[in-house]
């Protein structure tokens, strides 16, 4: 069996790299956790924690090469000098992570600092997602079925007259069912794609790269300044570090849409650019950012919503319908591009679960969400945390 690897660096969502930028800018110090979720109750086969191990070995020799280098300086001007030089000199360090593995259970937990270990979550997806379906889906998936299927997509996103982006790399079926995806998406008559999240191929393909910021941003936020006051320090702090050198979008779900809209003042929404919306029901969310909007008396037209949850052509046709004229989209897809193969999909994630920003004390991070199972972190901490939401709404 040849073992899925990570080949590239930027093999990796563009959002890691530009929190990892602010992380290294703002929080040099701080120390985190992250734990693997396994939400889909996945049976992993025997051996898999230690081929995975074997795996991970290998990433310790990727670095920055002097090509992806000058893509960076050409096509993302909002990291500088120094962000660049610390990329240049970073390596994966695989005793961050412990991986155990009991039966068909798999435990993964990544410790160290932030500003190091932010960087593992999406590439180890990847490579968990890929060797899994190495190990347990033996038979032939059709290639030209997968053509066929993304080339139907992209002429039902044209038709609909969309903007999409490409987010799948974190739960793709394989790193080459992930490039086939790609050179099609990139193909000059499919204008309604934009860009894809990773820096890799977007460098393979000399295209842009696209992405906001990840929960963690503001969970960690929340740990430091509490539950009220996460996301609007957290907006700030990332309008201090990009001003205009990033399309910056806001993410409204860390602790549920109504307050983040409570945190999200005139000031911050005219700063950036619009919302990604990421868990929740679509058509309430969109109504409460047009009243947001309004409120405000900022033209809504002049702002845009980014869609990422579980998308498909249905589901995007029939929120752009209802957002047409009203406010501008873009609609973000991952796992029905690059896991779109016939096979169940992988529903796993990995969160940030401690930090440490005070000397040898850990503080819970928790992430609620607008959808109560995407909840993540220690009960106890997620209970006082509805708690306190609560309140600050009434």
């Amino acid at each position: 069996m040849n073992i899925p690897i990570i080949s590239s660096l930027l093999d990796n969502d563009f959002y890691k790299f530009t929190m990892q930028n602010a992380v290294l800018k703002l929080f040099p110090n701080v120390k985190v956790q992250y734990k693997f979720i396994n939400r889909g109750s996945h049976c992993f086969p025997k051996h898999f924690g230690e081929i995975l191990k074997e795996i991970l070995s290998y990433m310790q020799n990727l670095k920055l090469t002097n090509q992806e280098r000058l893509y960076l300086e050409q096509y993302c001007p909002c990291f500088d000098s120094f962000y660049l030089n610390f990329l240049t000199n970073y390596r994966f360090d695989p005793k961050e992570i412990t991986i155990i593995q009991k039966y068909t259970n798999i435990k993964i937990y990544i410790e160290g600092l932030w500003s190091r270990t932010i960087l593992w979550e999406v590439p180890l997806l990847a490579l968990i997602s890929e060797l899994y379906y190495k190990l347990t889906y033996l038979k032939h998936i059709s290639y030209e079925k997968i053509i066929y299927s993304t080339i139907k997509k992209l002429i039902q996103y044209q038709n609909l007259d969309v903007k999409i982006g490409e987010y799948g790399t974190r739960r793709r079926f394989s790193y080459k069912v992930h490039k086939i995806i790609l050179k099609i998406l990139n193909k000059k008559k499919y204008t309604s794609f934009i860009g894809s999240s990773n820096l890799h191929f977007s460098k393979n393909f000399s295209i842009k790269p696209i992405g906001t910021q990840g929960h963690e941003w503001i969970m960690f936020h929340a740990a430091k300044y509490g539950f009220y006051k996460a996301n609007k320090f957290a907006m700030i702090n990332w309008i201090n570090i990009y001003k205009h050198k990033l399309y910056n979008i806001a993410l409204s779900d860390t602790y549920t849409s109504p307050l983040f809209f409570k945190n999200f003042n005139k000031k911050l929404s005219n700063q950036f650019e619009g919302i990604r919306h990421d868990s929740g029901d679509p058509f309430i969310f969109i109504n409460n950012t047009l009243k947001h909007y309004n409120k405000f008396k900022i033209n809504p037209l002049n702002k845009t919503i980014i869609f990422s949850d579980n998308l498909n052509p249905n589901k995007v046709a029939n929120i752009s319908f209802f957002c047409k004229k009203k406010i501008n989209t873009l609609f973000c897809i991952g796992t029905n591009f690059t896991n779109d193969v016939g096979v169940p999909f992988l529903n796993i994630v990995i969160k940030i679960i401690n930090t440490q920003y005070k000397k040898n004390k850990w503080i819970y991070v928790v992430k609620l969400s607008d959808n109560k199972t995407k909840s993540t972190g220690d009960k106890n901490m997620i209970m006082l945390a509805k708690k306190i939401v609560k309140k600050c709404l009434l």
